[in-house]
């Protein structure tokens, strides 16, 4: 059996999407507001983990679908850079939805979804746990697609008789129902007070504040 190394060096990896509707869920909040760089460091702090890098991955829409998220994405994207964080974004996908209104009537809205990110963080786990890069892996998103990288991660691992250990971290409160990080990963469930001490000191909304009434992504 591969020996666990004694200074466990640690890759996170941010869908910003999935952590923001899960907080949004969890903890009411509006907004993206999360700090990855805390995040980070308190996940792997408590565990005695050495951070090393952190990747980030969200989608982002076109300036003339929604100028607000627009330019708080591009803002809060670009700070990221400046304090070493890798960041990958891609456009939203628009596809015209019908929904039912309560009057028995119908209206048709332009929906946002991301595509491809999924795919991303799955093939930057791979390869850089190929490269022999990380000890751990801590993934910010409880999309159940990323299952099947988690088996590929451990086949990697035993070819290299390598220990290697992957985390799934999300927020967890009693009105948020999902409790179910990646299968066959270690869970870490993020409280209130944990998240809170995690916050970003900027708020890029300010920067964005173009649309009168901003609603956000869809995932």
């Amino acid at each position: 059996m591969p020996l666990e190394p004694a200074n466990k060096r640690t890759y996170v990896f941010i869908d910003g999407q999935n952590l923001f509707h899960a907080a949004r869920i969890a903890f009411s909040y509006g907004f993206p507001n999360y700090d990855p760089v805390l995040l980070s460091q308190t996940v792997c702090n408590l565990r005695g983990w050495e951070l090393q890098s952190i990747h980030f991955y969200t989608g982002i829409p076109d300036t003339q679908d929604n100028q607000f998220w627009n330019s708080f994405w591009t803002a809060k994207l670009a700070v990221m850079g400046t304090r070493g964080i890798n960041t990958f974004s891609r456009s939203l996908r628009y596809n015209n939805k019908t929904f039912k209104l309560p009057t028995g009537g119908t209206t048709t809205q332009r929906i946002g979804q991301e595509k491809g990110i999924d795919i991303r963080i799955a093939l930057d786990v791979v390869r850089l746990a190929r490269e022999q890069n990380y000890d751990v892996a801590v993934i910010f998103s409880q999309d159940q697609d990323l299952s099947e990288m988690v088996d590929e991660v451990k086949y990697i691992a035993a070819q290299q008789d390598r220990w290697i250990k992957l985390a799934c971290a999300f927020p967890c409160s009693n009105v948020y129902a999902n409790r179910r990080g990646i299968e066959k990963t270690d869970w870490i469930m993020l409280d209130r007070a944990t998240y809170d001490r995690c916050l970003d000191a900027t708020d890029y909304r300010r920067i964005g504040r173009v649309s009168s009434r901003p609603t956000g992504i869809i995932k």
